[in-house]
């Protein structure tokens, strides 16, 4: 604690020690603290906060309002047990204001369900006025691919999870490949930031510490790490879309996550985007299945089973990325040694307790945020 306030009191404010801290275990500690550090963060200024928005003016004009309303009437479940009604009927109002407030000023975003589970995680740490501004600032970044009026890009960054499973576990990912499970049970955990199925606030604020201070891809690779922490569970269902789902989709809640937010870091800096931007694209253009269509997004989201439809299509993807593989396999044995991705593990396998892999996660963060102009997919 006493590092963090050294950090926001230096003149000027260190950034780079704040992102170090939110990152290194136990994260920024306390809501108190996160109030002064995820401004600095997301380089929101404090003093120039917006005003409050004339609330029927915003409902009357938007016409998100209703999905919006509906969205946050089912919000129950994530606002502390044992907080008076009236309370917290006054917090699902300013939820509703602010979700409102940021779609009008920025009408090139488009309002998904789940994304009231990321402001109200803002607004119950740092309150409306303040939620206005960061969620405003994340909505237009890290955010950004989400609010797209199609699911394009939120597929894309869905396809990096199985690339990063296969550099770090190939009889996982080959089990989930056969399983034709694809990567739908992943979505809720990646568009809510895992608020949507996380029940301690204490481990969905730790998630948000982490995620701000890195690049804005770092939580499809924690959804990766949770895969990995289950490998044996994984390996032991059976080997079928229905069981695999079901089983990947119930995340536990008795996660290490410290150890998890480690190793997330660490693999970022084993297999960077950039190293891993070919494997998804293939996998992108390679996809003959219902999963990627809007439709099919949209029965994940309600968390409804993948029906023979989506079987059938999984196989059809299946045997064309088998044939994908083949041909890479060929290539492969020609010019680079399969010994390369154990030889990688070993050697961050020193580094394992964050050390020089938070730094490097922190330089990444660091050279993409100042700019916050960043085209992830060009």
């Amino acid at each position: 604690m006493a590092e963090i306030y050294q950090a926001l009191n230096s003149d000027p404010t260190d950034v780079a020690k704040l992102r170090r801290m939110a990152i290194s275990e136990g994260g920024l500690l306390t809501d108190e603290i996160r109030c002064k550090v995820w401004p600095k963060l997301l380089s929101v200024n404090t003093d120039d906060l917006p005003p409050p928005p004339a609330r029927k003016e915003l409902r009357e004009d938007s016409k998100d309002y209703q999905q919006v309303l509906l969205d946050v009437r089912r919000s129950l479940r994530r606002f502390p047990p044992g907080m008076p009604d009236d309370q917290r009927e006054g917090l699902q109002e300013e939820l509703i204001d602010i979700i409102l407030h940021v779609l009008k000023r920025n009408p090139q975003l488009h309002y998904y369900q789940g994304y009231h589970d990321i402001v109200v995680t803002f607004l119950l740490v740092v309150g409306d006025r303040l939620a206005t501004a960061l969620v405003e600032k994340l909505s237009t970044h890290h955010l950004r691919d989400f609010m797209d009026p199609t699911m394009d890009n939120t597929k894309h960054i869905l396809n990096y999870l199985m690339p990063i499973i296969d550099q770090v576990n190939p009889e996982v990912h080959d089990f989930m490949q056969s399983a034709e499970v694809g990567t739908i049970f992943a979505l809720s955990w990646l568009i809510t930031w895992f608020g949507h199925v996380l029940s301690d606030f204490r481990h969905v604020v730790r998630l948000y510490d982490f995620f701000l201070a890195c690049h804005p891809l770092m939580p499809i690779y924690f959804a990766a790490v949770i895969v990995l922490h289950r490998e044996q569970e994984v390996l032991d269902c059976e080997c079928d879309m229905a069981s695999v789902h079901h089983l990947l989709s119930q995340i536990p809640q008795d996660l290490p996550y410290e150890s998890l937010v480690s190793k997330a870091g660490d693999l970022f800096v084993q297999f960077p985007p950039s190293e891993l931007a070919k494997e998804a694209a293939q996998a992108a253009q390679a996809e003959r299945t219902a999963a990627s269509t809007f439709k099919d997004f949209e029965l994940a989201s309600v968390q409804q089973r993948p029906d023979t439809v989506l079987r059938q299509r999984f196989r059809e993807r299946l045997r064309g990325e088998e044939r994908l593989r083949g041909e890479e396999r060929t290539k492969s044995t020609l010019t680079k040694p399969r010994t390369n991705r154990f030889v990688k593990l070993a050697v961050m396998g020193l580094t394992v307790a964050l050390g020089a892999a938070a730094l490097a996660v922190v330089k990444s963060a660091l050279e993409w945020a100042p700019k916050f102009e960043l085209q992830i997919f060009p």
